[in-house]
């Protein structure tokens, strides 16, 4: 691919993160090797842990606040009678026991004990703003503040492998979870329920955007990719990976008037929009026209994103 070509991509772009890379590392890097600045990514990844980050290219940064509020799915590894001043094992050991006494029948109950909605408090260690600063600045200054809990939900857990009856037991399981669920301080708190500490050893993403491995490819790939003319068969709509917004198809006279900027009669469109909230519309020839909410009681959608096939 050549420079003009390259600046004409837009999708979504599955990196499969590296160890040892902050996500914004990693933003950085597709930024160079794509010739491209319209780049953002769609949740944060902490440096050691690997796993799908979705990079959205041109104009599928508009998709971004969109895509983040997906659930996620994680691979994670637990290990009980053993605590940090990171939660993870790249911290200081805080707190060591023998916590051999815990039976795997206690152990499973205990972490399946989280499913639903939970309360959780942000880890220090964490992006969260307090005052105007974000928590792990003020933790590398030593500083501890008080945080107030959130709500999120642990859709599903899946135990994959426990290891009991040794100083230190271990749970390896995979997690679905809403935005904003802190792993780490979900290990601490699955400890606190038995009456131990609990550290997070491994954490792994296994699916963010509804993209999992195998839609990935890695920062490796990318000049290959490149080389090939093969980069856009990587790349997916990013309005295809909204599939649980409603969606409807607007006649081609509707669609013109929609990009001048009026609103679609919701009766024009196919199926008829019954339900308010936010539609993905196309148009006639199956191209994407946009993001577009109908307010209840309303006769027409109104635009939240148009995408202009000229553009």
């Amino acid at each position: 691919m050549n420079k003009s070509e390259t600046a004409r991509l837009e999708g979504v772009l599955a990196i499969w993160k590296p160890a040892g890379w902050t996500s914004h590392d990693v933003v950085a890097k597709a930024r160079k090797l794509l010739g491209i600045r319209r780049i953002g990514h769609t949740g944060t990844l902490d440096p050691a842990v690997t796993g799908v980050l979705p990079l959205c290219i041109g104009r599928a940064t508009r998709f971004v606040e969109y895509l983040q509020e997906m659930p996620k799915t994680y691979d994670v590894l637990l290990r009980f009678g053993v605590a940090t001043d990171t939660q993870d094992l790249t911290g200081s050991v805080t707190e060591s026991m023998d916590a051999s006494f815990l039976s795997e029948d206690k152990i499973r109950s205990a972490v399946m004990s989280f499913l639903g909605e939970i309360q959780q408090v942000p880890p220090m260690v964490s992006a969260v703003k307090v005052n105007g600063k974000r928590l792990y600045e003020l933790a590398r200054q030593g500083v501890t503040v008080d945080r107030k809990p959130r709500k999120v939900t642990i859709y599903a857990i899946e135990i994959k492998e426990i290891a009991s009856g040794i100083p230190h037991p271990e749970i390896r399981f995979s997690v679905r979870c809403s935005k904003g669920t802190y792993i780490r301080a979900l290990c601490e708190d699955i400890g606190r329920s038995l009456g131990v500490p609990a550290v997070m050893a491994s954490l792994v993403r296994t699916e963010s955007a509804g993209l999992t491995q195998k839609n990935c490819v890695t920062l490796e790939d990318i000049p290959k990719l490149l080389q090939t003319g093969t980069l856009d068969e990587a790349l997916v709509p990013a309005d295809r990976l909204l599939a649980h917004f409603p969606r409807a198809t607007a006649p081609a006279a509707e669609a013109r008037s929609a990009l001048q900027g009026k609103p679609l009669p919701a009766e024009s469109l196919k199926p008829f929009p019954e339900q308010a909230g936010l539609w993905l519309v196309d148009r006639e020839d199956g191209a994407f026209l946009g993001i577009f909410l109908r307010e209840k009681r309303s006769d027409f959608l109104k635009a939240v994103k148009l995408f202009p096939p000229e553009e």
